[in-house]
């Protein structure tokens, strides 16, 4: 059984690369013609840097680079946290609740549509330069996908599973939360991916318009000093650690609720 574990984990981690061949050959190649045609072209660093530049400069400035990631990374972590508990809870009471649907959810979709720059000063009046307010930015901008998500994905599940749970006995508080929500879980996981995918640019752009540190601030500086190299550096951490919670996000569905193909009926090709 344990032998079978092993090949079956084998099999997963070599499928999973072999997907990833593409997208690694195909970064590779931009990475080449971009430094080729910097080179070439000998065009100047404060318009376009090249990669070797640009990894040169993130090296060197990595004493001052982390410790401003780290500021972006609580902000955005905790940030996002509180909008995927405050999200999936918004969500469910929508949609248990026609009253609260009709009442909160123009205002939910309203708030989405604000710009950051234009709440972001009321924010610094609120909560000054803190790194609370910038968390309480970003759970806002990051709860909307997964509410309506959970709406969604509540609100598609076939009336036969709730059926057979009140049959059994089972009430509807018991049904909706042991029976509802794992049936819609894999809909809910797609608002969480999209809210997760731009969760730490939302953070570092609010620090942009004031804070006392982080990425936005190290972009700023950056800026005002046309180092174009040190502006690519903070735009490819935002990504790498973007794209490490997205891992995370994958993770935690595939320990949660398994495989995608473990949703499916067995019996459906009889």
């Amino acid at each position: 059984m344990v032998g079978n574990h092993v090949r079956n984990t084998r099999g997963t981690l070599i499928k999973m690369f072999r997907r990833r061949i593409p997208t690694l050959v195909t970064v590779v190649l931009l990475l080449v013609v971009w430094e080729a045609w910097v080179r070439l072209a000998h065009v100047p660093a404060t318009m376009i840097p090249s990669p070797s530049e640009i990894a040169q400069a993130t090296v060197e400035t990595w004493p001052t680079l982390w410790p401003a990631t780290r500021i972006t990374l609580l902000e955005g972590s905790v940030g996002f946290l509180l909008a995927v508990m405050l999200g999936i809870l918004i969500g469910i009471l929508l949609y248990c609740s026609r009253i609260a649907n009709a009442a909160l959810f123009p205002l939910l979709s309203a708030a989405q549509t604000m710009p950051l720059i234009s709440i972001a000063p009321l924010f610094l009046i609120w909560f000054g330069f803190e790194i609370s307010g910038k968390i309480v930015i970003v759970a806002i901008f990051g709860l909307f996908p997964i509410a309506v998500q959970t709406i969604r994905g509540l609100e598609a599940v076939p009336t036969f599973y709730s059926d057979v749970a009140l049959t059994c006995g089972a009430t509807r508080t018991w049904t909706l939360w042991h029976v509802k929500l794992r049936v819609a879980a894999r809909q809910i996981y797609g608002g969480i991916r999209v809210s997760a995918a731009y969760i730490y640019a939302t953070a570092a752009t609010a620090e942009y318009l004031g804070a006392r540190g982080g990425l936005g601030i190290w972009l700023q500086a950056a800026y005002n000093s046309f180092r174009t190299p040190l502006i690519f550096s903070a735009t490819l951490v935002i990504i790498a650690i973007t794209g490490i919670l997205m891992c995370l996000v994958n993770l935690s569905e595939r320990v949660l609720l398994g495989s995608t193909g473990s949703d499916d009926d067995p019996d459906a090709g009889q």
